[in-house]
């Protein structure tokens, strides 16, 4: 792992509330140039929230993000227009465009952001695809391909621009064990080609295990354990040895419990 001294992300003090329910509760967390940093947690303990908040999809209650030093909190979208450009973004279902080709996938950000003639874009997208293992695909639509190939094409179009940090949401979800490992393996190999920083949402311990240098384990809205896949399976928190060691919650289910965070109140 590479490593600076001043982080490419520096998140400071997050907060976010959906109505009167607290879903990141000071968030603070500081990502170095060259990582790969995996966010993990239980379903619904705001993993994706702070991935969206990060990529600047969504706004904070309160808090802020610095990307590269400059707090895209405070930043209009046309002001973050920059530092999208040098940011890649695989989502959990590939999101590629099913009336559009493969190829024209992974070139839409090079026609959307540049001003490169098309015979140039064409080329780079034929070297993305290539990069991903789906060289020859570029006249398929998505529907042609199985749920692993439309991971690498979208993972193809979230590297067109040859981005500094890659996020992934779930790069593994819906996929069977030998083609997620394909996919965790496809990552590393992309990370040592670009130097890119990577962060990871997942709940896939396996994946984590392979492709993890830090992981930061949420739960309930907090960063309950930062560190190495060792120093956390090694952990002394009660929690993080639940997830780790993969302990069920007792089968008990208090009914008025569940009501109330159907409806978003807590006991606070």
């Amino acid at each position: 792992m590479t490593t600076s001294k001043q982080p490419i992300i520096d998140i400071q003090d997050l907060v976010t509330y959906y109505g009167s329910r607290k879903v990141l509760d000071g968030i603070n967390l500081k990502i170095f140039p060259g990582e790969t940093l995996t966010i993990l947690g239980r379903s619904g303990c705001g993993k994706s929230t702070l991935l969206r908040h990060i990529i600047g999809l969504s706004k904070p209650t309160g808090g802020r993000i610095f990307i590269k030093a400059q707090d895209i909190t405070t930043l209009s979208e046309e002001d973050m227009l920059p530092i999208r450009r040098k940011i890649g973004m695989l989502f959990q279902g590939g999101a590629l465009f099913n009336s559009m080709t493969v190829g024209d996938n992974v070139a839409l950000p090079l026609r959307e952001h540049t001003e490169l003639e098309d015979s140039t874009i064409k080329i780079m997208t034929r070297m993305k695809l290539d990069q991903v293992g789906l060289a020859g695909f570029e006249d398929f639509l998505p529907s042609q391909l199985s749920g692993g190939m439309k991971k690498r094409a979208a993972l193809a179009r979230a590297i067109a621009m040859d981005p500094d940090i890659l996020f992934c949401d779930e790069p593994s979800a819906g996929l069977d064990p030998i083609v997620a490992v394909g996919i965790d393996n496809l990552i590393l190999k992309l990370k040592k080609a670009f130097r890119m920083t990577i962060v990871i949402v997942t709940h896939e311990l396996e994946s984590v295990y392979l492709i993890a240098d830090r992981v930061a384990l949420l739960d309930e809205g907090k960063i309950i354990a930062l560190g190495t896949v060792d120093e956390l399976k090694n952990s002394d928190n009660p929690k993080v040895q639940q997830f780790f060691r993969r302990i069920p919650d007792p089968e008990k289910i208090d009914k008025d419990s569940y009501l109330k965070s159907l409806i978003g109140e807590t006991d606070e």
